[in-house]
């Protein structure tokens, strides 16, 4: 296959494009609804994806995710955005059954690359138990890729982003700084085996995680991507009408990201974010300016924030870790609505 880096096509990557969550919530607002009695989940509270009920036994849960490249290897790039797309699906405890692709290409770039981007999607299709039935292709400067899915879940255990309750406690079940390390990757300042690991992270698909939720009656849950940790927790608290307290020092992030923000490699993103939460959150003066910042940073393809009951965290955490989320971790708690949506310390 002819080289070529991915990464020389655009200036942002990933999640880390998608348009600031104060403008896109502005371009939203007062558009006409589309009411149905079976639409079960829709764009009210944010939630991960459109839920639709067929029958009695089963509701499709459909999503669309793309971005432009955040890696430089097509297969990776491939594989990364299709398991972000797939992501939306698993974090409302659904399955997986078709997948479409949606392809924007340079015609200047060898189409060997194109070939090798849809292998990867596709291969992370089959790895969920779907299948790609079709797609779209439009020429455009920048390389975009990812999917339209559809997945089937029982209208009665449908795992949504605004039914956490008071007592739960929150579960992270993947590190975040996955756009930091990318940015220090580009400048040269972060090694392979740091790399490698976030690559392998973005990677992986949400689908255990996605079982094991069914399996301990999970209410309420959200993947973590372009808004970061405290976009997504906001949007859970506000949907619950609840607010989540969260300890900064038991999050995992990945390794380097630390070096990397005191270096000031700090991706716009973050900047974007924050201006999103800040009026929401309450930053306690214990809450160090790194800890703060890896909070917002933009994640493609991040884990699952979970709310479980205190009963079941043990079991919970078990499985997962068991499950290859080797990095899961207790984050936080859900606390009656206080002034703040978010308390961070």
């Amino acid at each position: 296959m002819i080289p070529f880096d991915l990464l020389s096509t655009v200036v942002y990557g990933g999640c880390s494009a998608k348009l600031p969550a104060n403008e896109l919530s502005k371009a939203l607002s007062g558009l006409p609804k589309t009411p149905h009695k079976n639409l079960l989940v829709d764009i009210e509270t944010h939630d991960d994806a459109g839920v639709y009920k067929i029958n009695d036994e089963v509701a499709l849960i459909q999503t669309t995710d793309f971005f432009p490249p955040v890696c430089s290897d097509a297969y990776e790039f491939g594989q990364i955005a299709a398991a972000n797309a797939l992501s939306d699906v698993y974090a409302m405890g659904g399955e997986v059954i078709t997948a479409l692709n949606i392809v924007m290409f340079p015609a200047k770039v060898p189409l060997e690359i194109l070939k090798e981007i849809l292998k990867g999607g596709t291969d992370k299709v089959i790895e969920a138990g779907g299948v790609i039935i079709g797609g779209h292709t439009i020429v455009d400067d920048v390389p975009k890729y990812g999917l339209a899915v559809t997945g089937t879940i029982h209208p009665e255990k449908i795992i949504t982003n605004s039914a956490a309750k008071p007592g739960d406690i929150l579960i992270l079940t993947k590190p975040i700084g996955a756009s930091i390390i990318m940015a220090g990757k580009r400048l040269g300042e972060v090694n392979e085996e740091n790399y490698k690991i976030v690559l392998n992270s973005m990677k992986q698909l949400n689908k255990e995680a996605s079982g094991i939720m069914q399996k301990y009656n999970v209410k309420c849950a959200t993947d973590i991507t372009g808004f970061g940790l405290l976009g997504h927790a906001m949007k859970m608290a506000l949907g619950s009408d609840v607010t989540l307290k969260i300890n900064s020092n038991q999050v995992p992030f990945f390794n380097g990201v630390i070096d990397l923000i005191e270096m000031g490699c700090i991706p716009g993103a973050c900047f974007r974010n924050l201006e999103y939460v800040e009026n929401f959150c309450s930053f306690e003066n214990s809450l160090s300016y790194n800890n703060k910042m890896i909070l917002l940073d933009a994640q493609t393809s991040g884990g699952l924030l979970i709310c479980c009951t205190k009963n079941k965290i043990n079991d919970i955490i078990r499985e997962l870790k068991n499950s290859g989320y080797e990095n899961t971790a207790v984050i936080g708690e859900v606390l009656e609505k206080e002034k703040s949506l978010i308390n961070i310390y």
